[in-house]
């Protein structure tokens, strides 16, 4: 590819981030001015995200009026499942792109009547990368992995743990048929993010989902 077509390529992703961010800024500020809390769950196909956030929906949807985004590349599988715990959901099918956008929040604000939620979650696209380049204006992001996807997945995928505040090891209830090192899994992430705050779940069983909710939300 010859340079000038290489560096106008460059151009147009700075300014797309920069476009995002700037967006993302403007979500953050209504959101603040709705007192809404946000939070942003990224992770792969199959790391529970969705079961996550069904466990946490169940032990809190008495105390707060929850409505849950949920970002895919097609179906509605996942709002299906999250709407039957008795929260509002949205569904946006992103087609081609491998993860949401700031845009597609700002739509999410500018198009439904937010006075009666006062917290908001977004389950990002299934995808450990995508997701790195463009943050949404939430409160707080939160990366879930599982153990299931080996030891090695939190180092090969350092962008997403700089720019998150939690990082969740999730189905921890395997780990009697797993052969993983779990320490060194927690260990791997806080050498990439010394500020993350780790916390290590099953969505299956509820073990550590308290201490989740408290951390995200409180």
């Amino acid at each position: 590819m010859p340079e000038r077509e290489t560096s106008r390529i460059i151009e147009l992703n700075e300014d797309l981030i920069a476009n995002n961010d700037n967006l993302a800024e403007q979500n953050r500020k209504i959101l603040k001015e709705l007192k809404i809390k946000s939070v942003d769950f990224v992770g792969a196909i199959g790391a529970g995200k969705t079961a996550i956030i069904e466990s946490i929906v169940k032990e809190i949807s008495k105390e707060y009026r929850i409505l849950v985004v949920n970002g895919d590349v097609t179906t509605r599988v996942d709002a299906d499942r999250i709407e039957k715990h008795g929260v509002n959901t949205i569904q946006i099918n992103t087609g081609r792109e491998c993860a949401l956008n700031s845009y597609h929040i700002s739509q999410v604000i500018k198009n439904y009547d937010l006075h009666q939620t006062n917290l908001l979650f977004i389950e990002n696209v299934g995808n450990l990368i995508c997701p790195s380049d463009f943050i949404l204006g939430t409160d707080k992001r939160v990366v879930i992995v599982s153990i299931t996807e080996g030891e090695w997945v939190i180092k090969k995928h350092p962008l997403l743990f700089k720019s998150s505040d939690v990082a969740v090891i999730n189905k921890i209830d395997l780990l009697d048929v797993i052969d993983i090192n779990l320490e060194e899994m927690v260990a791997d992430a806080k050498k990439i993010n010394p500020n993350l705050k780790i916390i290590t779940t099953s969505a299956l069983t509820g073990e550590n989902i308290p201490q989740l909710i408290n951390e995200i939300i409180e």
